[in-house]
């Protein structure tokens, strides 16, 4: 993922739209020399992997996704459809303009991620009726909370240590331009809008994810078998959040396994 770890991370926004991204993927393939592999993704993550799958099945010959179920493209702009009032906005809008977000992220890395896995996962009840409202960013505040959040028991400090370490040296501008381009991917994409995803997939969630508790996706979760018609499983993980691999690595690897071995040779 560009803008991520020790890639490259280009300052413009325009070069993070979903073609310059599953480009980047199917670069990395011919450079690796590899001429068809399975790629698996996470959030947003998960979303380009769709996009790679639906567009050059010839190069990734099934896909894994986590959290993200595959969303056809929406009537209108993404943007557009986003909940915001007088007082909040949707945590994506928040995202949008320049500078902001950094800005709130990167006076203290370690604290802005340490809020991240609270927001993503709850710690009993799942999202179901407050998804959405979790996701509203304050006009007047910002994203992060305003006391210092626990740490769940599957992120160690020293793992803490190293993705705010990374942040701290990369900045937080390359994912957050990612958010910048939602409507530019909306406007790419509609060469391709009824294209079905044609490889075998596997979907693996957990049901206290607030994606998943999102609205439409449920009705996403559904039908997806209508847009990914060799969807091979959906498999809800209980009591199980949004960092899907980090909260239940030993049920992630097995159904990833069990899949790879269900895949023609």
């Amino acid at each position: 993922m560009r803008g991520y770890g020790k890639s490259d991370r280009p300052e413009a926004i325009d070069q993070y739209a979903i073609f310059h991204l599953v480009g980047d993927l199917v670069g990395l393939l011919d450079e690796l020399e590899a001429p068809t592999v399975v790629i698996i993704g996470h959030d947003g993550g998960a979303t380009i992997a769709w996009q790679a799958a639906r567009l050059r099945p010839d190069r990734f010959r099934a896909i894994v996704s986590l959290s993200v179920p595959f969303r056809p493209r929406s009537p209108a702009r993404r943007t557009s459809l986003m909940p915001q009032t007088v007082e909040a906005q949707f945590y994506q809008l928040y995202f949008q303009e320049p500078g902001v977000a950094e800005a709130e992220f990167e006076k203290d890395p370690r604290v802005t991620m340490q809020a991240d896995p609270a927001k993503g996962s709850p710690r009993s009840a799942p999202w179901r009726g407050r998804a959405l409202s979790v996701g509203m960013v304050s006009r007047a505040g910002g994203w992060l909370p305003s006391s210092a959040q626990p740490l769940p028991s599957w992120l160690s400090e020293a793992d803490l240590g190293v993705y705010a370490g990374e942040f701290a040296r990369s900045g937080f501008r390359g994912p957050l331009n990612y958010y910048r381009n939602i409507d530019r991917n909306w406007e790419l994409m509609a060469a391709f809008d009824g294209m079905k995803v044609t490889v075998p997939a596997l979907y693996i969630a957990g049901d206290h994810d607030m994606v998943v508790a999102s609205p439409g996706a449920a009705e996403q979760t559904t039908n997806m078998k209508q847009v990914v018609p060799l969807l091979r499983d959906i498999q809800m993980l209980p009591r199980c959040g949004h960092w899907t691999q980090q909260e239940r690595p030993a049920e992630v690897s097995a159904a990833i396994i069990e899949f790879l071995r269900s895949l023609p040779k």
